[in-house]
């Protein structure tokens, strides 16, 4: 039995999942900036929302650096657990998503130059750290687990996830590079990380698929995970976009303009895919409300993955130009609006009623192999 110093300190402290809040409200800016018909009126707006959510990195960073520091166990804790452990994909996001938001908004206040000197540290720690996530938790999913047919669930993409933000942002910089062999190879080292990822979560989210098939969902707090499938959905649409655009600048004919193609041929039927999810994790999340599923931090799975949908959907309408696919950004826009209100509030709550310091680890039927520990 824990000690009452111990409980004590299980509710004061701060684990990677905290990160989400970032992700989730950062991408707001980046979405906003960029929305088709409205996006130049919100450069104000998204300025805000983003210098928040830089201020919300810096805080908590180092308040997980010093946490790390002191009390080294808690975090060697996390890293063991085998729910928690998938959260350590939301710090390498977090600083993703701030980079984002760096480069398109930083400019309009300290100018492109140090805005770019910000950025690019922010994006290498971020893809850096993510692509060690990615192999790291899934090695330990497998040789450190003993994992049931029914244990699949969102928070499994989210250490492979990383790689599909940074194809994303790293296509940001290749308009800053000059014409050259490093600019060429940055754009093919995001398509590597665009397949990285994309052949991971299309493998999780079959596993995903077949645990709802075969043993429902849980009405817990984990449901809302399930809003994590569209995550590296929409996240692959809006790297496709971005990359594909970027090429036609970066390399010469015909993989340029087939790369740009790619941005309507993959991201169309994907975005097809991404809108039955959506309807199916809202469906299922409507269920576990009414059945009174509590809130946990798990609730930030709202914001981020819907707000990718919002860039991706920006995307085919750029490269579509149809009002179709213009509209729908905007629709899915005051969604991811709505969704952080939400998340927003129930963190407020949870502070105020210091619930949210609690270990949200939840039983998922994973244990440990204990041949390979």
């Amino acid at each position: 039995m824990p000690t009452n110093k111990q409980q004590i300190e299980l509710q004061k402290e701060m684990g990677p999942n905290w990160f989400a809040s970032v992700m989730g409200t950062g991408i707001i800016a980046n979405a906003a900036v960029g929305l088709p018909f409205i996006g130049k009126d919100l450069v104000g707006f998204s300025t805000v929302v983003w210098l928040i959510a830089f201020a919300m990195l810096i805080f908590m960073t180092i308040v997980k650096s010093y946490q790390t520091i002191t009390k080294p166990h808690i975090i060697k804790r996390q890293f063991n657990d085998p729910v928690m452990s998938q959260f350590f994909g939301a710090p390498p996001m977090a600083f993703l998503t701030v980079a984002g938001g760096t480069l398109l908004l930083g400019p309009h206040l300290f100018g492109q130059s140090l805005a770019l000197n910000i950025a690019w540290p922010l994006f290498w720690i971020g893809t850096i750290s993510g692509i060690i996530t990615a192999v790291i938790i899934p090695y330990r999913l497998f040789t450190h687990n003993e994992v049931h047919d029914d244990a699949a669930f969102g928070g499994w993409l989210m250490p492979v996830v990383p790689p599909m933000v940074s194809a994303t942002i790293g296509s940001m910089f290749l308009a800053h590079m000059p014409h050259s062999a490093a600019q060429q190879t940055l754009l093919y080292g995001m398509y590597a990380c665009f397949g990285m990822s994309l052949m991971a979560s299309v493998i999780i989210i079959t596993l995903i698929w077949s645990r709802l098939a075969h043993a429902g969902t849980s009405g817990s707090a984990r449901v809302p995970t399930l809003w994590i499938v569209l995550g590296p959905l929409g996240q692959s649409i809006t790297a496709a976009g971005c990359l594909g655009t970027a090429a036609m600048f970066t390399v010469n004919e015909p993989i340029a303009s087939a790369m740009n193609v790619m941005a309507i041929l993959y991201g169309v039927p994907i975005w097809g895919f991404a809108m039955l999810w959506f309807c199916v994790a809202a469906l299922l999340t409507l269920r576990a409300m009414r059945r009174k599923m509590p809130f946990a931090l798990t609730w930030w799975a709202f914001t981020f993955p819907v707000g990718t949908c919002v860039t991706g959907t920006t995307q085919l309408a750029h490269h579509t130009g149809l009002p179709a696919f213009q509209w729908a950004a905007i629709i899915l826009f005051a969604f991811l609006i709505l969704a952080w209100v939400t998340a927003a509030l129930g963190t407020f709550k949870g502070f105020k009623h210091g619930k949210i310091f609690n270990n949200p680890t939840s039983v998922v039927h994973i244990k440990s192999k204990k041949g390979n520990n």
